[in-house]
């Protein structure tokens, strides 16, 4: 899976994160869709630009489509993730690495280059989990 290189919230320097941890469950569908959708670059392509990948905008419109405008949105879901995994006990830190935020403080930004895995596998794998613990709730 590539990311391409994309430009900070300061737009003076190109950034192209690490991949993601990625759990059990996403390695699991991700299978599925490309026996369905077979062996491109990207699992959900541009329709338009198939060489590019979708983007939140498409993500919204899906969304919107499936009747939900106005209640969830791409970034909701990333904020109800953010706010579950600090209740879980994930530390700050592993949580916005996770969700590819910057840091502010340019002088740690520019000493401190830790991706802590580990720490990220491990609590992407409990958030699957707990996932998939309230679809067998219902």
């Amino acid at each position: 899976m590539a990311y391409p290189a994309r430009k900070d919230k300061d737009a003076h320097r190109a950034y192209c994160p690490p991949l993601p941890p990625v759990h059990r469950q996403s390695i699991a569908i991700l299978r599925e869709l490309q026996s369905l959708t077979g062996h491109h670059l990207y699992v959900f392509p541009n329709t338009r630009r198939p060489h590019e990948a979708i983007t939140s905008t498409t993500i919204n419109r899906v969304i919107e489509y499936m009747g939900y405008k106005g209640i969830v949105s791409g970034h909701g879901f990333r904020s109800t993730a953010s706010t579950i995994l600090h209740e879980l006990g994930y530390p700050e830190k592993v949580i916005e690495l996770q969700l590819a935020h910057m840091e502010r403080n340019k002088v740690k930004a520019a000493y401190n280059h830790a991706q802590h895995m580990k720490e990220r596998r491990k609590m992407m794998q409990d958030w699957a989990d707990y996932l998939d613990s309230l679809r067998t709730r219902q």
